[in-house]
């Protein structure tokens, strides 16, 4: 009886073992490369946003949806785009930390340019509903082609998105702010921003995105009727980041990240939400269609 268990059991094994090397296989990392030249002038002390910035201006409208068509449409800013690329592949904090004098720096460094390789996958693919129409061949999570299986270079080191996200900069900086400058080009996610300041200057953005991204009745809805407040659904996904900002305040988080909210919320919100305390708290879907400018 114990041999055809052991038996039974070490067939089992074999096809999960044939299974995942399938899958592996398959969903092999996948190289972006960007052909293109570092710009002309490009500090050599230091790291400039300045051509990143100037194309955020000319595509990004006032509601931080981004114009994809016209951008796809114009090659020289695409090669521009590029140009941008082509420095954050050659440099980084973590092969060329002389560039980054101040820890603001380099987290300025690895958002916008998780933010320019999102733009730019989208440009590859377009025209595009979803980031989650990049299909991997296997696609067993949600945003596993887009996310995971492609490489960009950051430093001439290939990362996927979802690497630069969690362990170069959650993890790294544990700020749970950065959740409202991240753009993953979807209609959940924080709009985009043209300005991409450095330095102390940094400070006032995460305090202006976390403060716009609460204030948009999309993310945070108190509704009075039935008795709820409707979160995003990126108070759900990270929760821990939110708390975690939370307990290192000193702050009780007995309801959870509504008390993160409460603590970031501009002046009538907070009141709004305070008066709303008793109300059930829930999360909203998250929306994958590409965030596009009308």
């Amino acid at each position: 009886m114990w041999i055809k268990v052991l038996t039974v059991l070490a067939a089992g094994i074999a096809v999960l073992v044939v299974l995942v090397c399938a899958f592996v296989l398959a969903n092999r990392p996948v190289l972006v490369t960007i052909d293109a030249d570092i710009p002309a002038g490009f500090p050599e002390n230091a790291f400039s946003h300045e051509i990143f910035e100037d194309l955020l201006h000319k595509y990004v409208d006032a509601q931080g949806a981004v114009d994809f068509e016209a951008w796809h449409a114009n090659d020289a800013d695409r090669l521009r785009l590029d140009g941008y690329l082509a420095a954050i592949a050659a440099y980084s904090p973590d092969v060329t930390p002389e560039r980054f004098a101040r820890q603001s720096d380099e987290l300025a460094y690895w958002m916008y340019a998780y933010n320019a390789y999102v733009i730019r996958s989208v440009l590859d693919h377009w025209p595009l509903e979803s980031v989650t129409d990049v299909k991997a061949p296997i696609e067993a999570v949600t945003g596993l082609g887009f996310f995971y299986r492609q490489r960009f270079l950051f430093g001439d080191t290939p990362l996927s998105l979802y690497v630069v996200e969690n362990h170069r900069i959650r993890k790294r900086f544990q700020d749970p702010r950065i959740h409202f400058v991240l753009y993953c080009a979807s209609a959940s996610c924080p709009v985009l921003r043209p300005q991409l300041p450095t330095g102390d200057e940094l400070e006032t953005l995460l305090d202006e995105a976390t403060a716009a991204f609460v204030s948009d009745p999309k993310n945070v809805f108190i509704d009075h009727e039935n008795r709820q407040i409707v979160l995003s659904a990126i108070f759900e996904m990270y929760r821990g980041d939110f708390l975690r900002e939370l307990a290192k305040q000193g702050i009780p988080s007995e309801r959870g990240v509504y008390d993160y909210v409460l603590t970031v919320a501009p002046g009538d919100l907070r009141k709004e939400l305070e008066a709303a305390d008793g109300y059930e708290v829930t999360f909203a879907g998250y929306d994958w269609a590409i965030a596009k400018s009308k």
